[in-house]
């Protein structure tokens, strides 16, 4: 029977597991310090980790290992060219987060435009009900019909969030971080044309050597001041300091973040420490993890060990 061995099964929170059971003898650590992998993984024929870094040393303290399942699409944590060399095959999860991240990223963006926790709290702490007149009105909210949203990385996920903006009624405009622009529904602009004219940006690239620290200072100021920046992409692709500097001095209208730098936010981070918190929306990366994400992602696991040919 294959030994199944899960280092980080905390990061799936309470989603069943049971058809990856099936596949074998299934072993859940919640969570794995450096240290304790490499204690864990001796008899392991399947290892399936989510952000434990697996490199050469783990890769040696794991001599029965047949295959690596990424729980989650990057395999950055993972040495691909070990793993080769060795000749365990790589298995990551692809598009079963598109349509939960699509979700959260129009949540946010309502969220801002539409004054959201100040009409909130105006109901709830009783100054609606205090009030002399049928309405609030002292925060005019912005329509998205008639806007444009700028995207940053015009994948899987980008093109469908483009389709959502579309039904609003908002104009589409994207930056290829690949260069190859090769979606022909929405115009393909240069960078500095996009932060120009969005009213939103919404960033969904990957973090490589292209966007690692795309979205710096210089490209805040290139922005309207009444736009505002979304980034549920990867955490790197923004300057976190530079954003909160931008956003409380008015630079830009706010911001709404699902990633960062470091994961979970460190509590000396900037934007923990900013004058106008009120125009920050903050998620702590859950925008992949609906509660149908979650089962789609143990279910492509579970087929990832049942497609590959494993000589036990």
């Amino acid at each position: 029977m294959l030994k199944i061995v899960f280092l980080d099964a905390a990061t799936l929170g309470e989603t069943p597991l049971t058809e990856i059971a099936e596949q074998g003898e299934l072993v859940c650590y919640p969570f794995s310090t450096p240290e304790e992998a490499l204690e864990r993984v001796g008899d392991c024929d399947v290892l399936i980790v989510n952000k434990v870094r697996v490199n050469e040393a783990l890769l040696a303290h794991a001599p029965k290992l047949k295959l690596i399942c990424e729980a989650a699409t990057g395999v950055n944590n993972i040495d691909l060219d070990a793993a080769a060399a060795r000749g365990i095959p790589v298995r990551n999860a692809a598009g079963y987060s598109t349509e939960a991240v699509v979700q959260s990223t129009f949540a946010h963006l309502l969220s801002l435009a539409g004054f959201s926790p100040y009409f909130d709290d105006c109901v709830k702490s009783g100054r609606y009900s205090a009030g002399r007149i049928f309405c609030d009105i002292s925060h005019p909210y912005p329509e998205l019909a008639g806007k444009t949203l700028g995207i940053i990385g015009m994948g899987t996920i980008g093109t469908r969030v483009a389709a959502v903006a579309t039904a609003f009624g908002m104009q589409v405009i994207y930056y290829s971080t690949s260069g190859t622009s090769h979606n022909t529904d929405y115009p393909s602009v240069p960078l500095d044309e996009l932060l120009a004219h969005a009213d939103v940006v919404s960033v969904h690239a990957p973090l490589n050597e292209r966007t690692k620290g795309l979205i710096g200072a210089a490209e805040l100021r290139k922005m309207r001041p009444s736009a505002f920046l979304l980034n549920l992409g990867r955490g790197g692709i923004v300057d976190e300091a530079a954003l909160a500097a931008a956003v409380d001095a008015g630079v830009i209208a706010g911001a709404a973040l699902d990633v960062y730098v470091t994961e979970p936010l460190p509590a000396d981070s900037p934007l923990l420490h900013v004058q106008h918190p009120e125009r920050f929306r903050f998620t702590p990366h859950t925008a992949w993890a609906s509660r149908e994400a979650l089962l789609r992602l143990v279910h492509q696991v579970a087929e990832n060990i049942r497609g590959t040919v494993l000589d036990c």
